[in-house]
C-alpha cells in the first residue's frame, strides 16, 4: 500500500534535513527472547520500517549526504546469506537481492558492520542516530567513535553526534495519503472484530472468549498481530484502566468495555466501545453512556486545524462536569467542580494521543511550553471515559460502572474525518445490532 518511491523520498526529506557531511544511522530491531531458545514474534522497530519498509531483523540503513554525493548516497547493512541458519529461522534477502529491492548505492554484509560504521563515521562531520533507544547498536555506533577518537596519529576525527529523532518523529507525525489509507484499514479490520465481540458476548462466557473472538477477526482480515495488548473488563474490570488479565467469567447485567485495536501493515488502529452484555443498558448505564458519548461528540465537533488537544480535553471536561452534577455524582455547583477538578476522580487520563505505527505515536504535544495546534495529517484518539468504582462515594446505582468511547481521527482542512465509524456507538444502534446476534 506504501510505494518503494514513497521510503525512498522519506530518506531523501530526512537528509534535507540534516547539516552538511553527515550520516544518519538507523538500525532495525533485533530478536527478543521469550523464554530459552524461543522469541516473541518479531516486530520491526517503528523508525527502520517508516524509511524502509523492511521487516528482518538485525539490519541497518545508512544515509549520507557528503558534499562528493549531491543527491544523497543510500546504503544498507543485511543479514548475511546462510542457507543453514534459513532452515531454521528463515529466509534472508541479503545484501545483493537488497541492492535492487531498495534502489540503493551501496550494500554491505551484516559481518562487514564494525568496518562499515569505522569507514563512514570517519568520512562525515555529524553522525545522525537514536542513541539509548537499542543498546546493542549504541555499543556499536559509540565504540566506532571511542576508536576513531583514540587514533589521532592516522588523523581521524570522529563526528558530532547528534539525535535523530526530532526530525524523524515530526516527519512521522504527518501521515501520507498511502498511510492514511493503511490506517482505515486497519481501523476497518478493528471495526469489525468489535462488532462480532458484540454480536458474540453473552452472560457467562469469559473475557478471553471475547478477546478470542477478536483476534480471530484481526488474523482472518490479514492483520496478525494486536496493535497492542487487548483489554475487555467486564463490569467492576471496565474502572481498570490498562486491564488485561481477561479471566473472569461476565455476569449478567455488565457493561463490557473492550478497548483493542489491529495492527495492519504496521500501522495501529484504537477503538475502545462499552456496551451491555444483556443487549439493552439499565437507566443508571444509559445515563452515564449518554453522557461520555456527549462529551466526545463535544469534542469531535471542536476538533480541526489549529485547535490543541487541551483545548478539546477542557470542553470534554466541561460536559462530563455538568453531566455529572446533574445527576447527582458529584455534588455543588458546575463551576466549582471545574475549579476543584473533582472530574479528575472519575475521568483521570487524557482525551487522546498520536496514533500511527505506534498506538502512542511519535511526536511533541508543545512546542517551546505551548501546547500544540493540531494540523491536517495528524491522526489522534478521542477517548473520554467515566470510571466510577464499587466503592466511590456516588449513589449506589451508579457504582461499578466503567465506560470510554474512543475513535481514530484524522485531522482535515476543515475539521476531522472519522476512521472508526463503523462501530455502532450510539444507545439505540448498540441495542440494534445485539439484538440481531
Amino acid at each position: 500500500m506504501i510505494s518503494a518511491q514513497e521510503f525512498i523520498s522519506r530518506q531523501h526529506r530526512l537528509l534535507a534535513q540534516c547539516s552538511a557531511n553527515s550520516v544518519c544511522l538507523i538500525p532495525a530491531a533485533l530478536p527478543v527472547t521469550r523464554s530459552r531458545d524461543t522469541e516473541y514474534v518479531f516486530r520491526q522497530d517503528s523508525d527502520f520500517w517508516y524509511l524502509t519498509g523492511f521487516s528482518e531483523p538485525e539490519t541497518w540503513l545508512l544515509l549520507s549526504n557528503h558534499q562528493q554525493y549531491p543527491d544523497g548516497y543510500r546504503a544498507m547493512v543485511c543479514q548475511t546469506k546462510d542457507p543453514a541458519a534459513e532452515i531454521w529461522q528463515g529466509r534472508r534477502l541479503g545484501a545483493e537481492m537488497a541492492l535492487a529491492k531498495f534502489g540503493l548505492d551501496e550494500a554491505f554484509e551484516l559481518n562487514e558492520l564494525d568496518d562499515v560504521l569505522m569507514e563512514w563515521l570517519a568520512d562525515h562531520d555529524n553522525v545522525y542516530f537514536a542513541l539509548g533507544q537499542n543498546p546493542k547498536a549504541d555499543e556499536l555506533v559509540l565504540g566506532a567513535i571511542a576508536a576513531l577518537r583514540n587514533a589521532p596519529k592516522e588523523n581521524l576525527a570522529p563526528p558530532v553526534l547528534q539525535d535523530i529523532r526530532p526530525m524523524l518523529h515530526e516527519m512521522r507525525l504527518f501521515k501520507s495519503a498511502s498511510e492514511i489509507a493503511a490506517m482505515k484499514a486497519a481501523a476497518q479490520i478493528t471495526a469489525a472484530a468489535h462488532r462480532r465481540a458484540m454480536c458474540f458476548a453473552h452472560p457467562g462466557c469469559y473475557e478471553y472468549q471475547i478477546e478470542a473472538e477478536l483476534h480471530h477477526e484481526f488474523a482472518m482480515s490479514g492483520a496478525r498481530h494486536a496493535a497492542y495488548n487487548t483489554i475487555v473488563g467486564s463490569g467492576e474490570n471496565a474502572c481498570i484502566l490498562h486491564y488485561t488479565e481477561n479471566s473472569a467469567q461476565v455476569q449478567e447485567g455488565d457493561l463490557i468495555l473492550i478497548d483493542a485495536g489491529a495492527e495492519y501493515l504496521g500501522y495501529a488502529a484504537d477503538i475502545t466501545r462499552t456496551f451491555p452484555v444483556s443487549g439493552k443498558f439499565s437507566g443508571p448505564q444509559k445515563a452515564l453512556y449518554n453522557l461520555v458519548l456527549k462529551a466526545q461528540l463535544a469534542a469531535l465537533d471542536l476538533l480541526g486545524p489549529d485547535v490543541t488537544l487541551n483545548e478539546a480535553t477542557n470542553r470534554t471536561v466541561e460536559v462530563l462536569t455538568e453531566g455529572l452534577v446533574a445527576l447527582g455524582v458529584l455534588s455543588g455547583s458546575v463551576s466549582e467542580n471545574l475549579e476543584k477538578q473533582t472530574w479528575r476522580q472519575y475521568f483521570m487520563h487524557g482525551l487522546g494521543h498520536y496514533l500511527g505505527l505506534d498506538v502512542h505515536d511519535v511526536g511533541d504535544y508543545r512546542k517551546q511550553g505551548v501546547h500544540r495546534k493540531l494540523q491536517p495529517g495528524m491522526v489522534i484518539t478521542v477517548e473520554p471515559g467515566l470510571y466510577i468504582g464499587a466503592d466511590a462515594d456516588v449513589p449506589d446505582i451508579y457504582r461499578g460502572i466503567g465506560i470510554r468511547i474512543e475513535d481514530d481521527v484524522v485531522i482535515t482542512a476543515t475539521g476531522v474525518d472519522i476512521l472508526t465509524s463503523d462501530v455502532p456507538k450510539t444507545v439505540d444502534d448498540i441495542e440494534a445490532l445485539m439484538r440481531k446476534q
